[in-house]
């Protein structure tokens, strides 16, 4: 019998029986018992944080180093006039390793000696350890 191709022959052309208890559910209602669902939490979110990229910071020359520190001292001499620099500086990132390097251009406000830090007139405060690059109109003298 189990293997009969026509065991169900006599059911086939049957109407469909029609609830007598309950009304028929909306075909809507009835697809939603079986759409997919987030079986972890956070899946999704973790692996586009995972699949972000970073940057390594890059270890500056000597020499780099010393153009820095000359940049700095022209900017500070300078200060008064607030001038326009574009600063290219390395941003640690909070959840992984590495980070990413921006480039911030506008007038520089102080530069804080003690803290390490140039400040832009928007107060934007970027720590002298992980400037990258200094360039403006008020180094071309050298260039």
């Amino acid at each position: 019998m189990l293997n009969n191709p026509h065991r169900y022959d006599h059911i086939m052309h049957l109407p469909n029986p029609e609830p007598t208890v309950r009304p028929r559910m909306a075909m809507e209602k009835r697809a939603a018992q079986f759409a997919p669902f987030a079986a972890l939490t956070g899946y999704e979110e973790s692996v586009a944080e995972e699949a972000r990229l970073t940057e390594e910071k890059l270890e500056l020359s000597e020499d780099m180093i010393d153009m820095i520190d000359a940049r700095l001292a022209v900017i500070q001499y300078h200060i008064k006039e607030q001038p326009n620099i574009a600063v290219t500086y390395f941003i640690p990132d909070n959840k992984k390793a590495g980070g990413r390097y921006v480039t911030v251009s506008g007038n520089v406000k102080m530069l804080d000696r003690i803290e390490r830090a140039i400040i832009m007139a928007d107060r934007t405060e970027i720590p002298i350890e992980d400037v990258r690059y200094i360039e403006g109109d008020l180094f071309r003298l050298f260039e």
